[in-house]
């Protein structure tokens, strides 16, 4: 597919969505109070989690999201934890950080939750082993919903299973939770135009618009979104798992909000 009819596409989408997104690299002024570079560098993170950071930009991701200290964070699909230990120590002893996976992932993690957690180094965050439709989290309660390469997943059905959970009960859920002023982050690997959400099927994969639509049903309006995730050189007709662009695919950023 022609990037420019991607990025014409994406365009599109803001308009027909009538918000009023733009699309920024720079810092809430939210953020301010969180030194992200110093997270990054912290002697008690992880060495393993750094090989990640020139693909995954944390510092810019977490300027994006407007990350801030006193913060409540639910992390959905958080996988091993890598943003996990960053929002725990972003949030501080004030905040909460909830790390939630479907348990339907505990043959893909083994033991890489228990040893982020393990020995209560992270005292904030509290892991829920739950399907994306079922949020345990009181309604109201969260300033920040994040979905990092996962929204795909909700039309992902594993054979021999009933799937991860149902498409509308899960952003609906999503924004029960929200306060009225908090945002719900969504990242996931860019599917081909047209492809529907067939891709997270057989892709592993998901069109911008498809998150939009499904975000805009339940009160959810996109308000900004970011390139700095992008990868042009990503055919993005094969699977985020292919050594040539794993770990390094085309990826959309989008920030949403309550609408009033």
């Amino acid at each position: 597919m022609k990037r420019h009819t991607l990025l014409a596409s994406a365009s599109l989408i803001l308009i027909l969505t009538g918000c009023t997104a733009t699309t920024t690299d720079t810092t809430s002024p939210k953020a301010a109070s969180v030194n992200f570079s110093s997270l990054l560098i912290d002697a008690n993170r992880p060495a393993e989690d750094a090989k990640d950071d020139a693909n995954r930009k944390p510092e810019a991701v977490m300027k994006f999201m407007g990350v801030s200290s006193g913060q409540t964070i639910f992390e959905m699909e958080a996988g091993g934890g890598y943003y996990t230990e960053l929002f725990s120590r972003a949030v501080g002893t004030n905040g909460k950080v909830y790390m939630q996976n479907p348990q339907g992932f505990d043959g893909f993690l083994g033991d890489a939750d228990d040893k982020r957690l393990a020995e209560n180094r992270l005292p904030n965050v509290e892991y829920v082993r739950t399907q994306f439709d079922n949020l345990p989290a009181e309604t109201a309660s969260v300033d920040i919903v994040s979905w990092f390469l996962g929204p795909h997943e909700i039309y992902f059905v594993p054979e021999g299973t009933e799937g991860f959970g149902d498409a509308s009960k899960t952003y609906a859920e999503i924004a029960r939770i929200l306060k009225d002023d908090g945002v719900f982050i969504a990242i996931d690997h860019v599917a081909p135009e047209g492809s529907g959400k067939q891709a997270g099927q057989d892709l592993h994969r998901i069109e911008q618009s498809i998150i939009v639509e499904e975000a805009k049903a339940v009160g959810l309006e996109l308000v900004e979104s970011s390139q700095i995730l992008e990868n042009l050189e990503d055919p993005l007709s094969i699977s985020p798992f292919d050594p040539s662009v794993r770990r390094k695919t085309h990826r959309f950023l989008l920030k949403f909000k309550k609408s009033n």
